[in-house]
């Protein structure tokens, strides 16, 4: 199994996988309300539990692959996170992501989704990628919209309904 700890770049962002020097702005990014509102998860309560989250993460040695950190090239600011999640009880390939509320509405998002999609086709050989959204994230599904996914009905996701977008390659 390759391991794909370095993903794709894009022209503004450097996709890697998160390291412990990612814990604080991974921490800001899911604890901040705004971000976490129409994720379906709970916030992280502290710095200690997103660097936990962020030693503990098994995507990489399991699959090989994984939501990678998102890095503005010019700055070397983690924005966010963006990549490719297997979710074992849909058998599925997920592309998802989440940006700090600062770098929002500047393309980034719809950057890095493009780029993962295109690196889970044309390097993991996939056939077909989802993004599971809450209703609601009008944000999430232009972003998914534009990568070329389509809407194809709900799903029930860990305890909520979540729209199912897919494109197949």
């Amino acid at each position: 199994m390759s391991d794909y700890r370095i993903g794709p770049e894009t022209l503004r962002l450097t996709l890697r996988a998160m390291n412990e020097g990612d814990a604080g702005p991974f921490f800001a990014l899911n604890s901040h309300p705004q971000v976490m509102r129409l994720t379906g998860e709970p916030p992280l309560r502290s710095v200690d539990e997103a660097r936990e989250a962020i030693e503990n993460y098994p995507d990489f040695d399991t699959v090989g692959y994984g939501r990678w950190a998102c890095v503005l090239k010019a700055t070397g600011s983690f924005v966010g996170f963006c990549g490719l999640k297997y979710l074992r009880e849909l058998n599925e390939v997920d592309v998802g992501f989440r940006l700090l509320p600062q770098y929002w509405g500047q393309g980034l998002a719809t950057e890095a989704c493009a780029a993962s999609i295109v690196f889970g086709f044309n390097v993991l050989n996939l056939s077909r990628i989802i993004g599971l959204v809450l209703p609601g994230n009008v944000a999430s599904i232009r972003v998914l919209t534009k990568c070329g996914m389509r809407q194809n009905g709900v799903v029930p996701y860990e305890g909520h309904t979540a729209m199912l977008f897919e494109l197949n390659r």
